[in-house]
Order: structure tokens, then sequence, then C-alpha cells
């Protein structure tokens, strides 16, 4: 899923290498009509209706439906003439540990002259990374430390001056800009990485942080609390880190306005100037004499699923890469809906977008030449549970990474028809838009920024793990200007999907969905891919994108 926020209403290559690529917008892949006809509404449906079908179950990890799903993708990419992409095998086992955090139903906050008891879910909710079995957090000082971020690029420091080693940190959802509106602070209205949640656990893990708890606000988290109470005691899957350990908090979560509020006030503080003075740069954090305590109950179970990786090697240049991604998973058998239905099909999420994979792939194939490049097929594993398929192989990349040119993102197409507009998810972040915009505007289309930036989805597929190793990631959303019916009829469809179906046993192919739209875009998609497979332009990061450091430190060396 793009782990989508609904409105409120709702390592290394040659120097010339790297400067290949020139700023000055690109031109219009010339892939042939005979190629780009091969991307049709009918063989997609047979891909996407397969993949969507009950007897997959669901498509999760660790069932018996993963292994129908990855035996499907291996039949038809070998009948598309399409060969393995790990020495020789389809597959990437992608080794990941299952936790369930039962978490003890209060928590006490203890202070020179006042004590707050906390009610689990209602007021907090915390889980463990940690696979101890048993995990109690004695009374241990708490930390205010802003936004919780560290970004250089921004000369912006929470940390800085304070050692928070064995400490409960607490910090502010989104980032400063969100707060200021101001575009000199960050990027004013639009999340960066730093404004993720994900982003926050993982500096406190880097900071040695005993525990970390962020303050959730409606508006500058994009979704209400009830959204952070689903993480209740429920079980979560990690990659199993095993043999390569890293430090992990003890506790990481949530706790609500009101109860920051009353923190605060019980160290002699008004949240709201606290709030204000964390968005102005220089602000530095500070103890909160404060102490909290709570403990927590582990179950863990190991296993192993698997990432389907396939391929067609250049011809001139097969070591450099241009990589299409999809997540094959989604939720699998679950609780019954008012019709009975317990299959969570996911024919939007996201057999849409391994159905594209497979269109793409066959357009490749038709090429009348081999591409210069190698063009990858990774059908990636574990994205509903923390894009943890695509982290993997961030981690464990079958491609080298100072090889590979770009990535091209499909997830939650659109089934509603030809729209004439393309939605960009982070915009302003790399040279690959321009690639986009082009192709879009050769038909007759055209570029739409995202319409909540600040919900900060360009960090919530799995193109965001390439772009955090430096991989310049491009990812499209549905358009809503529907050829047939204008932007009122798209965006009431849209929100109607994401009310009636996302995450549902009801997301199912339906009789209504037109695929040409889809079709499209992946049309799109292609050109983007066919011109990079068949040049030796490198897109670069723009500047202000808090990847181009990344991708620089090692392509510059």
């Amino acid at each position: 899923m793009i782990k989508r926020i609904r409105p409120l209403f709702l390592p290394v290559l040659l120097a010339g290498a790297f400067t290949a690529c020139q700023s000055s917008s690109p031109e219009t892949g010339e892939a042939g009509a005979e190629t780009v006809a091969a991307l049709t509404t009918e063989s997609y449906e047979q891909y996407l209706t397969a993949l969507a079908a009950d007897d997959m179950e669901g498509r999760k990890p660790f069932t018996s439906g993963e292994q129908k799903t990855l035996d499907y993708l291996e039949r038809e990419f070998k009948a598309l003439g399409v060969e393995p992409g790990n020495d020789g095998s389809y597959f990437q086992e992608v080794p990941m540990v299952e936790v369930n955090t039962t978490a003890s139903s209060n928590m006490t906050i203890k202070g020179k002259q006042q004590e707050l008891k906390l009610e689990g879910r209602n007021d907090y909710v915390i889980w463990t990374k940690r696979t101890d079995e048993s995990i109690n957090i004695d009374p241990t000082d708490m930390v205010f430390v802003g936004f919780g971020v560290v970004a250089p690029e921004y000369n912006w420091n929470d940390y800085a001056g304070l050692d928070v080693k064995d400490k409960i940190v607490v910090m502010l959802v989104n980032d400063p800009g969100f707060y200021t509106q101001d575009l000199a602070v960050f990027k004013g209205k639009a999340m960066t990485y730093y404004g993720r949640w994900t982003y926050k656990f993982e500096e406190a893990a880097r900071q040695g942080a005993k525990g970390v708890l962020i303050i959730h606000d409606t508006e500058p988290a994009g979704y209400g609390f009830q959204v952070v109470q689903n993480n209740w005691n429920t079980s979560k899957m990690y990659l199993d880190s095993r043999g390569s350990e890293t430090y992990k908090c003890a506790m990481e979560g949530w706790i609500t306005t009101p109860v920051a509020e009353k923190l605060f006030a019980a160290a002699g503080m008004d949240y709201k100037s606290v709030l204000s003075r964390a968005s102005k740069p220089g602000n530095k954090p500070f103890p909160l004499n404060l102490q909290a305590s709570t403990s927590l109950k582990v179950k863990t179970r190991y296993d192993k699923t698997s990432n389907f990786i396939a391929k067609i090697t250049g011809s001139t240049r097969p070591d450099e890469t241009i990589i299409y991604t999809g997540h094959w998973d989604h939720l699998g058998i679950g609780k019954a809906d008012a019709t009975g239905d317990s299959i969570y099909n996911g024919a939007v999420d996201n057999a849409s977008g391994v159905a594209g994979l497979l269109e793409i792939a066959k357009a490749f194939k038709n090429q009348p030449t081999q591409p210069e490049r190698t063009v990858v097929f990774l059908a990636v594993t574990a994205e509903e549970q923390g894009l943890w398929g695509s982290a993997y192989y961030a981690e464990n990349p079958v491609f080298p990474k100072e090889k590979t040119v770009a990535n091209i993102n499909m997830d939650m197409m659109n089934p509603y028809g030809k729209t004439k507009d393309v939605v960009l998810y982070g915009m302003g972040q790399s040279e690959l838009e321009d690639y986009i915009t082009a192709e879009a505007e050769a038909a007759g289309r055209y570029i739409a920024p995202e319409e909540n930036p600040e919900a900060g989805l360009y960090y919530r597929s799995d193109h965001f793990n390439f772009a955090k190793i430096g991989i310049p990631a491009l990812f499209i959303g549905p358009g809503v200007d529907l050829v047939n019916g204008g932007k009122e009829l798209g965006k009431k469809k849209l929100d109607e999907y994401y009310a009636n179906y996302y995450h549902k046993a009801a997301d199912q192919v339906h009789p209504d969905y037109k695929m040409d739209g889809v079709v499209e875009d992946l049309k799109l998609l292609y050109q983007v891919g066919h011109r990079l497979a068949g040049s030796s332009e490198w897109p670069q990061w723009k500047a202000g994108s808090e990847f181009k450091a990344v991708r620089e430190s090692y392509m510059n060396n």
C-alpha cells in the first residue's frame, strides 16, 4: 500500500558518468509504435484478475498465498522469456521476525510534585522491536528533543548538546516546516523525510535512547489517533537482524496531545509555548525532570519470505540497471466483512502494480532490439508490514547501487479510466520527474502535484528505500482529472476507494473498473525506462533533495 493519508475530511562509477545527465529537460523516448502497442488492457486485466483472485488467498507473506503468488510470477515471467534476476533464481530470500508486543495497561510519569497515570491505548500506544521476552522500563528520565531531527542540510539538530543515552525522548510529529508554513524552513508545508515517524524512531535509536514517544496531533500527522490505536498489542514484522545486531530502542510509540499538555504542565511548562519555540531554528533539547515507567511482554516468531526478481540483460552495458518495482503482498485472510468475505484480495493495492510489472516486461521483450542496459523487474514482499522487502533489497542489493540508474515504482494504479493528469509524488526530488513530464506532454497530458504534500506520500512506498541509498526514484499516483467526467468525478471515485475498499475485503476487481487509464500510465513509465535503458544518461537528484548527498557520497569517489 502507499500508506496514503487522505485529507482530514476523509558503490563506484567513473566520475564522468555521474555528470552524464544534464539538467536540461529530456526529450521523449521513441520506443516505436509496435512496442508501445504491446501494452494492452486485455493482457493487463488478465494479470490483474489472476493476482487478485480468491485462490491467491490475499497474498500474505508466510502463507500458502505467498507460494501461489510467487509460482504465478515465475510462470508468467518465464512465459514472457524474462530471465531470473538473482544468479539463476527468480527469488531473493528475506528473513524476518514477527514481534508480538503486549504492553502494560498503564504508564506512570513522576515529577517532583506530581504523578500522572496514563491509560494504555487511550493515552498512549507503545511497542518494541526488541525480541526479549520481558522489557521493563524502570523510572527513566524524559527529555524533550523538539522534532527529533538531525538534518545537516537544513542546519538543524534537535539533539545538539544533550546526551540522551538510556533516556526516553519526547518529540513532535512532522517537521518544523509544517508549523511555520515557511518554504525557507525545510520544505514548508510539504513533509520531508525527517517528518516521518519511521525516521524519528531510527534517529532516536542512533542517539542511544531507551525509548521514544511522539506527540500525536491530527493535522500534522494527517490522521487521527485511532489510526495509531490500531497498533495496540498487535504483531509487527521486521527484518531478522540476528548476526548483524544494531541498537534498538526498548520502547517506541505515541502519546496524545492532551497527555503532552499534562506532561509539560507537570514539568512547569506550557505546551503551546514549547511547540512554538521548537519550530524555530536554534531551539535546544532539554530535560523534562520527569521519569516514566512501564513494561512490555514479547513473543517472537522467525520465518522467511521472498522478493521476486526477473531481468532483461542489457546488450552493451549489462552492469547498469533500471529497476521497476511493485509489492506483491497484501493482507491475506482476515476478519469477514458484512457480506461474509474474509479474503483481502488487494486488487488495487497492489495487484495493480505487479500486473504493471508484467505488462511493462512484455513491452520490453517486444522491442526489436535488446536494451543497452539491464532492465530489472522486482516484486517485493512485506510492504504492508513496513516496506521490509524493499528495505532488505536496499541493504542486500543484487545489482550494486553504484550501477543502478533509477528506480520506477508502481503502487496502486488508477482503475477508473483515462485521465488528463499524472500525479507526481515528491515533486522537486529528482530529474526523473523531468523525464515523466516530457512523456506526459508528448501524450497530451500534464503533470499535477500531489494534493496533500504535507502527508509525505513520497516516503510511504517501496521506492523510498531506493531513495534512502541514493538511487533516484520515480513514483506517480492515480490522476483525478478524468477524460470522461473531469476532476469532480475523479476525486469522488478516489475518495470512494479509500472509504469503501482500501485495506478491506472489497478491494477486488470490480466490473466497472476501466483499465485503459492504467495502460496509459504504464506507457509513460515504460517510455521513461526505455529511454534510460537505451542511453548513457544518469538522472540526478535535484538541489534541496535530502537524498542528493547520499548519492554524491559514493558516485563522486
